[in-house]
């Protein structure tokens, strides 16, 4: 296969890759999720548990795609390594699905909770109005209008930034990462502080008697408060997209997933912690019953008072449109490889001559998603793919133990053997537990997938 005439360049350094790493991860899920895995467990102690359970996980599949980073210094990251490992069809189908729903849905579902953000405190006129009852394929496309239309523009804003450089994209996915961590960390200072003197809302103290169930009767709702975490914990992936850009990839990919994770990890931890110094799981699963409610805001709300609807919606605002950013800048390159290996349309493998960044990818990246934004559809989308994720990062996971065998990797992989057999032992419990609990979003998101087979054959034709 010929290599374009211009390249992507290599230009981000180990710190903007942890950062990548941080703000890909953290956007609204930290702020929603308290709730639901509440309502499912009723026990502070048990949330925190499934909180860190979730983590360590989570690390588990880190450790093995850090091992699975030093294989190549390309663009592509995950399907790359599926190309590797498992050949074309592989990679092509979670190309295809991360194309189709997994990616652009995400910044679809992100740029649109931003836009709700900015609604709740300066509430965006509803330029559609008029609109509203036209329905398309069963579809309301301009509902919400003022809403879709500013997660719109700031899809269309933010990959302007991306099209000029990955520098711009770099430069600014690392304000808008320390600013939000900054944030976050005065989030867990106002939740301790509020709840200092509190004990009777300390965590475990008013819940301690839900303890005293069946773990059996645990481990239906205890397996639902996984996925929400795992929800909230996704993205740790989408650094090894932009490999193709960053200096001495295979020393600064490993260290900035295993980094970056942690520093996440902590903060979540911190987090709920802080939450449920300021209120207990039966409020918090209340709130999740209300449905349109965010506990982060209520939280803010009973520590610091009405000034901590402004707070905490400008820290949800930074957090939702740094996770965009992170989420563009990086998916994009995914379409990049797959074109430059004949995997996807040709346009998408060109590099721009001046900026050197995939700037057709890009544009047709964001053209989905703004159809998505439109649709309506996202949320949907990606519940129904959320399982699908566990079954390519278990593929990852194996992956890396099938090449250390092969001798093809053979660097020092932490916790090898046994953390990637973990990991690959629970992708297969949480990918069919997920099949037999939520059988029609699994089998809709399976068919989803399966409509890439013949585009595949379309591909691959040449």
């Amino acid at each position: 296969m010929t290599r374009p005439a211009t390249t992507l360049r290599r230009s981000l350094g180990l710190t903007t890759a942890v950062l990548l790493v941080i703000s890909s991860m953290i956007g609204s899920g930290i702020f929603k999720k308290a709730a639901p895995m509440s309502a499912a467990l009723m026990d502070d102690r048990l949330v925190l548990l499934a909180w860190l359970v979730a983590g360590m996980f989570t690390m588990f599949g880190v450790f093995s795609y850090a091992g699975l980073a030093t294989l190549t210094s390309e663009a592509g990251g995950q399907m790359e390594y599926f190309r590797l490992v498992y050949g074309r069809f592989w990679a092509f189908l979670y190309g295809w699905a991360s194309f189709a729903v997994i990616q652009t849905a995400s910044i679809a579902s992100i740029a649109y909770v931003f836009a709700e953000s900015v609604n709740s405190v300066l509430p965006l006129p509803d330029w559609l109005a008029a609109c509203d009852s036209i329905r398309l394929f069963g579809l309301t496309p301009f509902a919400n209008s003022g809403v879709k239309l500013l997660a719109v523009a700031t899809i269309l804003i933010l990959t302007l930034i991306n099209y000029f450089g990955v520098e711009e994209g770099g430069w600014l996915n690392n304000v808008l990462t320390l600013a939000k961590v900054t944030g976050i960390i005065m989030l867990i200072w106002m939740g301790f502080h509020y709840g200092q003197g509190t004990a009777d809302q300390a965590p475990g103290v008013e819940t301690a008697r839900h303890l005293s169930r069946n773990w059996n009767d645990l481990m239906g709702p205890f397996f639902l408060a996984l996925l929400s975490a795992f929800w909230a914990f996704d993205g740790w992936i989408n650094v090894t997209f932009i490999t193709g850009e960053i200096r001495s990839p295979q020393r600064n990919i490993p260290i900035a997933i295993i980094a970056g994770t942690a520093v996440v990890m902590l903060l979540y931890y911190l987090v709920n912690m802080a939450f449920f110094r300021v209120m207990g799981p039966e409020e918090m699963a209340a709130i999740h019953t209300a449905g349109d409610r965010v506990v982060g805001v209520e939280v803010a709300l009973r520590a610091m008072g009405p000034g901590g609807l402004w707070a905490i919606a400008v820290l949800i605002m930074l957090c939702t449109l740094g996770a965009t950013n992170a989420s563009l800048m990086s998916t994009a390159r995914i379409y990049y490889r797959m074109a430059n290996t004949g995997l996807f349309f040709k346009a998408a493998g060109q590099a721009h001559p001046r900026f050197q960044t995939p700037h057709k990818a890009l544009l047709m990246q964001m053209v989905w998603s703004v159809i998505l934004v439109f649709s309506g559809t996202f949320d949907q989308l990606t519940d129904m793919l959320i399982f699908a994720s566990f079954i390519f990062y278990g593929s990852g996971a194996l992956g890396l133990l099938i090449m250390k065998r092969r001798r093809v990797i053979v660097s020092r992989v932490i916790g090898y053997p046994v953390l990637p057999v973990v990991f690959v032992l629970f992708c297969i419990l949480l990918v069919g537990n997920t099949l037999i609990s939520m059988p029609d979003e699994s089998l809709t998101g399976l068919g989803l997938i399966a409509l890439g087979v013949p585009l595949y054959a379309y591909f691959n034709k040449e």
